[in-house]
């Protein structure tokens, strides 16, 4: 297996991309709005990415509700963002945490129905005054406990449906004012600041068994690089000073807050401390200087890698299966009588 995690063209996988696919034998897959049209559809590319390597390889999505909803409607549900259950939190919060555990829950039994194994939630990234709308409100709140108390809340609910949960953006992407899909952001904190606030979030969910890193650059640890592809940032702070043992990714490569090719980035997150190099486009181009540039995963990165494959397999057995309809005026009532 190398590592990475690479995304898909479209909606059906070609021959080519077929072949590719089986002689790079990525750890997994992750899907985009692109490759989503139908239920059959969806179980179908899936199974065909999954034949490609010869096993139950991860399939990751976005899905967070909100503006990030890679299936909606008319098929599947519009899910309110993460604002809307940090507001209710700080109205009511035993409310707030049961609709956002429901509301998890949902969106994972959504996706276990289209066997998709992993959610890239929760988004652990404070939201502040001039927080960039690229995260906006993605974030729960601004408030460290706040965020701590309905991300544990919102886990439970993936893990009930058997979904496994993907913190992100570490070490926090909160203060961040420009979009890393674009520029580069500076985050001019000193230390003592982010460790009391940022990083405590990603610290309370250490114990999780992935996690995404974001594309920022953090002077007070490292002058020089983006913390995907920083020894300091990854060793020091998200190993060390947040203490994440799981399965790290490096959020997508093909983002442009990350400087030079492809290949040059790819082998910097892996070569940093990332264990898994993630690439979303589908672009056959760029996934080959991909594959080309990170290793098979071995130590302690394929011990990570198995224990999460382990762990899915687990949590899909568990799972019991969710009335919708109930659920959904569940969730209604919690919402409208918050």
């Amino acid at each position: 297996m190398r590592a990475a995690i690479l995304g898909c063209a479209g909606p059906t996988l070609g021959d080519g991309e077929r072949d590719f696919l089986k002689d790079a034998d990525p750890f997994g897959f992750i899907l985009f709005k692109r490759n989503c049209e139908t239920p059959d559809q969806i179980r179908t590319l899936i199974a065909g990415l999954r034949q490609a390597v010869g096993r139950e390889a991860p399939i990751l999505i976005d899905q967070e509700g909100g503006r990030v909803q890679r299936i909606g409607p008319p098929t599947w549900r519009a899910a309110p963002p993460a604002e809307t259950f940090g507001a209710l939190y700080a109205r009511d919060p035993e409310r707030g945490l049961e609709a956002t555990r429901l509301n998890a829950r949902m969106l994972a039994e959504e996706l276990r129905l289209l066997d998709i194994t992993v959610d890239c939630l929760p988004v652990l990234d404070l939201r502040f005054a001039d927080t960039h709308a690229a995260i906006g409100n993605r974030a729960f709140s601004g408030d460290v406990e706040t965020v701590i108390a309905l991300a544990m809340a919102q886990v439970e609910g993936l893990r009930a449906a058997g979904l496994l949960p993907v913190v992100k953006h570490m070490p926090g992407h909160g203060r961040a004012r420009v979009d890393s899909h674009f520029e580069l952001p500076v985050v001019d904190a000193d230390g003592e600041t982010l460790m009391a606030t940022d990083f405590a979030t990603f610290q309370a969910l250490a114990d999780l068994p992935m996690g995404m890193t974001g594309h920022l650059m953090f002077p007070a640890f490292d002058r020089d690089r983006v913390s995907t592809l920083s020894p300091a940032v990854i060793g020091e702070v998200i190993r060390g000073h947040i203490g994440f043992d799981g399965l790290l990714m490096s959020d997508d490569l093909s983002m442009q807050a990350l400087g030079g090719s492809i290949g040059e980035r790819a082998a910097g997150s892996i070569s940093a401390g990332c264990d898994i190099a993630l690439h979303c486009n589908g672009e056959a181009a760029e996934m080959e200087q991909v594959i080309a540039n990170v290793p098979d995963l071995a130590d302690w990165a394929l011990v990570r890698a198995e224990a999460v494959v382990a762990e899915s397999a687990s949590a899909l057995a568990d799972a019991e299966p969710l009335d919708m309809d109930a659920a959904a005026s569940q969730l209604e009532a919690l919402l409208d009588d918050g």
